[in-house]
């Protein structure tokens, strides 16, 4: 089982290296946010990186089981650092897919061998509108393809899950954005104006 701690223990690392920020954003889902979640600066810190990839791998081995998934395929591009650890660790075959399709060569989206009928783990660091997995999925499933679980750090709460739920593919999150965002609260990390921010826009969807 995941323990907290563990959970406690990635929350202060992502704060330590400054992952989680305040302001106006515009993400990639095209929707303005009043705070920031940048796990794409995870790899540029060794042992921040090291950390989230180890929880990664556990959380993945706990709550989906390695025999549940034939191959591990990373969402571009910020899943790609932590997909391509996670399937290097746990051995198994890995695969990525690009943003267009490629206008020499083979010309698809995905890169690495996918064989038709194979179960495909989506990774990606974080889901907000799960608009980026769902094209992700797509794409694996019009190359014959399976997917039936996703794997990320951190849901922000705002839908994504429910809308690959209707898909058929169920969304595994090492933690929630409320979770984190108590955690952090409750160690000072966060003033109360900052908690309020995170909590409300969980509560405006």
């Amino acid at each position: 089982m995941i323990e907290e701690p563990l959970k406690l223990e990635i929350c202060k690392v992502l704060n330590k290296i400054g992952a989680l920020q305040f302001g106006t954003f515009k993400l990639t889902s095209g929707k303005i946010s009043p705070y920031y979640i940048d796990l794409r600066v995870v790899p540029s810190f060794p042992d921040a990186f090291q950390k989230v990839c180890e929880a990664y791998i556990e959380f993945i081995r706990e709550k989906v089981g390695v025999d549940k998934f034939d191959r591990i395929a990373a969402v571009p591009v910020a899943g790609m650092p932590f997909a391509s650890v996670i399937a290097y660790d746990l051995k198994k075959p890995f695969i990525y897919v690009r943003k267009g399709v490629r206008l020499h060569g083979r010309q698809r989206r995905i890169e690495g061998v996918l064989n038709p009928g194979d179960r495909v783990l989506l990774v990606d660091d974080l889901i907000t509108t799960g608009l980026s997995l769902r094209k992700a999925a797509r794409a694996i499933v019009t190359e014959g393809g399976i997917v039936n679980d996703a794997v990320v750090l951190l849901d922000r709460q705002e839908g994504g899950s429910e809308k690959l739920e209707k898909l058929g593919i169920k969304t595994h999150a090492f933690l929630k954005v409320s979770e984190a965002a108590a955690k952090l609260y409750e160690i000072g990390a966060l003033t109360d104006e900052q908690y309020e921010i995170i909590t409300k826009q969980i509560k405006k969807l």
